[in-house]
């Protein structure tokens, strides 16, 4: 079988997965896709801890073949104590476009007991899309819960998955 080479286009594809789990506890603010959730427990971590930017985030470093977050905002590095997650997730977009590279899509799923987090995806999918760069319909986010089961089912933790395509631009 003979090919053509002449009209033949590479399409470089870039497949990322990424995890993240958070503990739950007082005292602290509820932020998941960059936005405030009221709850009376919140994320602890460095960052404002928002599970649901940091898998994205690490899906994404995933498919560049790049060091997860915790190497890249370490949590030792008192510079980045508090930071948004939002701006990790900016300054991982910024990774991807000088590559020339565009997300094609992603999608997340959000594990969590509590709160319920529905009515909060439609806010969560606009912000997140636009720090990403893609239409929001490029952008799915679940959520649902452990029916009872292991910390998250008890209260003490939300965890999120996430996947993502990339498409090389020439």
């Amino acid at each position: 079988m003979e090919r053509n080479v002449k009209n033949y286009k590479k399409m470089e594809l870039r497949i990322g997965n990424g995890y993240d789990i958070h503990r739950l506890d007082y005292g602290r603010k509820l932020i998941l896709g960059g936005i405030e959730i009221p709850f009376a427990k919140g994320l602890v971590g460095h960052s404002d801890a928002d599970c649901l930017c940091h898998s994205i985030g690490d899906a994404l470093l995933g498919a560049l073949a790049l060091p997860n977050i915790g190497e890249i905002f370490p949590p030792t590095d008192p510079h980045t104590e508090g930071i948004r997650s939002t701006e990790i997730l900016a300054t991982i977009y910024g990774e991807i476009y000088s590559r020339s590279y565009r997300i094609v899509n992603v999608d997340s799923t959000i594990i969590a007991q509590e709160p319920k987090l529905t009515p909060h995806i439609p806010s969560m999918r606009n912000l997140l899309a636009e720090i990403l760069g893609i239409n929001g319909s490029a952008l799915g986010i679940k959520a649902t819960s452990n029916e009872g089961l292991d910390a998250i089912g008890k209260l003490e933790a939300i965890a999120c998955y996430s996947v993502c395509l990339l498409k090389k631009i020439d």
